[in-house]
């Protein structure tokens, strides 16, 4: 008979995972939840020592091990694979969450912000879910398939004007996050790896620090 319960139900016993961009905010919250869940789990950031911290901090919900890289280069992915690959044979589980964000005038917005922004929130899930394919795959069976999980935002579901800034280019990377996971759940589903993307709305982060000091009150009047 199929156990109902709670821990049956949603149990990642056994499950290795890795979260880019885990030692704090959103990455952070994630990586307690999968631990909570059962899973042995990696982060990975370009801060070494933060990386680690976190890492220890998280250890007490269960096996958490920091692996610090700059998944926005090809280097830094190669690192992060040689690591992770002496210590597991197999990943079940792949959270896509390092990302960043610009801000500014219309008039004023530089290319540069379209280049830094697109290249960590767009190109780098899909060079991450590319590099780390085999790992994945080794996880991967029709009855029990392997995960990759995309952060988009809500941000690329609608125009936001809650922060009264532009944020040209991180709107427009989050709207090539969810299409990016539609086209990468077509390409991987026969290799039993399904691919999913949440759009997270406002939480407490780095990146939202300035909009909740200045905008908490458009925020809890639910205010585009």
């Amino acid at each position: 008979m199929l156990q109902m319960d709670l821990n049956t139900l949603f149990s990642l016993q056994g499950k290795v995972a890795l979260v880019t961009g885990g030692s704090r905010g959103i990455g952070k919250m994630i990586t307690q939840g999968l631990l909570q869940a059962g899973a042995k789990v990696y982060i990975t950031a370009r801060k070494k020592a933060v990386c680690e911290e976190v890492a220890k901090e998280l250890s007490v919900f269960g096996p958490c091990i920091a692996i610090a890289s700059d998944i926005g280069t090809p280097e830094g992915r190669a690192e992060l694979l040689q690591a992770l690959g002496q210590k597991e044979d197999k990943l079940h589980i792949l959270i896509n969450n390092a990302g960043t964000n610009w801000g500014g005038e219309f008039d004023k917005y530089p290319d540069e912000a379209f280049e830094k922004v697109l290249h960590l929130n767009v190109s780098a899930i899909f060079s991450m879910t590319r590099d780390f394919i085999h790992l994945l795959e080794r996880a991967a069976s029709s009855e029990d398939p392997a995960r990759v999980i995309n952060i988009g935002s809500m941000d690329g579901l609608h125009i936001p004007t809650v922060a009264h800034t532009g944020t040209f280019a991180y709107t427009s990377s989050k709207a090539a996050v969810h299409h990016l996971t539609r086209n990468l759940a077509v390409t991987l589903a026969p290799r039993h790896i399904t691919v999913n993307a949440i759009a997270p709305g406002f939480f407490p982060s780095k990146m939202t620090e300035f909009v909740f000091d200045k905008h908490l009150a458009d925020i809890e009047e639910n205010s585009l």
